[in-house]
């Protein structure tokens, strides 16, 4: 009975919303890999001389603010046709520093959105990071913070040292309610499994950290996990269940995009094959309607523009290289709440 009683709320529910959408508050949080949103200019210590003007890329100035236009164009657009506005936060990947993201926020169709900046510069090669943009209006920041992912490791006699992007905590309170937000981009298909299954490892144990200090609290973790739903660093690892009827104290988190990428949906391709690698994770608390800020519904924005239109790739991510956007496709959950309710911490 438990089991269909939640069936039963998550297929009649948008019905009921929709009937009523004038008593609930709305609000969308998305997750975009932005595919190397570097600036022209050379960071010391990184390797980004490939989006350097006489690079491999010839990453003009032209390219640069074509490149923050399509990225912003799209950015607004998330979720807006449910919520009438741009997302209340938003996780990015593969930006290279603040200086790209204080660009981007001044993009004429983004100024006036009022975003802030959480960001932490990590330890990656190349230089590219994650961050938050957050509507500075609305969300009330208390403390950002990271994580590294670093494993040290002997090869061929020699130690060296594993380092990823790291894992970005923002600790914040919506109208009153706590909800931290995490951004991840693990590492890459490049690396073996077991680099993204300490990812996720290291996931879990800030969450658990999190909800051990603060009991029940509203987590979201978002990100380019570089694994599928089903890969052993997201089902395992991190602990991250695909039917909300299999949520319990100890697997306390939900994947929305499980039973997507069962449909075969997905965010990038490779190799005439689909993987949805950039998901939105959150809280069993999310699932509960009506007790402050609650799920409603979650999805891959693969709008026409993002999409190449023909040849080989028709349907693929229209990439940054071809004149486009991504070579991934943004994802978003939607957040709900009774208009007249009040939310404790």
């Amino acid at each position: 009975m438990k089991q269909l009683a939640i069936l039963l709320f998550f297929i009649i529910t948008p019905l009921a919303l929709q009937a009523q959408k004038n008593d609930y508050k709305v609000y969308s949080v998305a997750f975009y890999n932005m595919e190397n949103l570097f600036d022209t200019l050379h960071d010391e210590g990184k390797k980004d001389y490939e989006y350097l003007p006489d690079g491999d890329r010839k990453w003009t100035g032209q390219k640069y603010w074509d490149k923050q236009k399509n990225m912003s164009t799209i950015i607004a657009k998330l979720g807006k046709d449910v919520t009438k506005k741009a997302p209340l936060a938003i996780g990015l990947a593969e930006i290279e520093n603040k200086n790209v993201l204080n660009d981007l926020i001044n993009t004429p169709v983004l100024k006036d959105e009022n975003y802030g900046i959480a960001h932490i510069e990590g330890p990656d090669n190349r230089g590219i990071d994650v961050a938050l943009l957050y509507k500075k209006d609305i969300l009330k920041i208390n403390k950002v913070s990271a994580r590294d992912l670093r494993i040290k490791e002997t090869y061929a006699g020699d130690n060296w040292e594993f380092k990823s992007r790291n894992q970005l905590i923002v600790e914040a309170e919506l109208e009153g309610e706590s909800i931290v937000f995490l951004v991840n981009h693990w590492p890459s298909r490049r690396s073996g499994s077991s680099y993204r299954e300490a990812a996720g490892k290291l996931q879990r144990n800030i969450i658990d950290s999190l909800r051990s200090e603060h009991s029940g609290i509203k987590c979201i973790t978002m990100g380019d996990y570089n694994d599928d739903p089903s890969n052993k660093s997201i089902k395992k690892e991190l602990g991250a269940v695909g039917d909300i009827s299999n949520l319990t104290e100890k697997a306390y988190l939900y994947n929305p995009f499980y039973k997507m990428y069962k449909k075969g949906l997905g965010t990038l391709a490779y190799r005439d094959s689909w993987n949805l690698f950039d998901q939105i994770i959150f809280t069993k608390e999310f699932t509960a309607k009506n007790k402050g800020w609650f799920f409603w519904k979650a999805e891959i924005c693969s709008y026409p523009e993002l999409k190449n239109k023909e040849g080989r790739y028709k349907g693929y991510p229209r990439r940054t290289y071809s004149g486009g956007y991504s070579d991934h496709f943004p994802v978003v959950i939607y957040l709900l709440k009774q208009a007249n309710s009040n939310s404790s911490k």
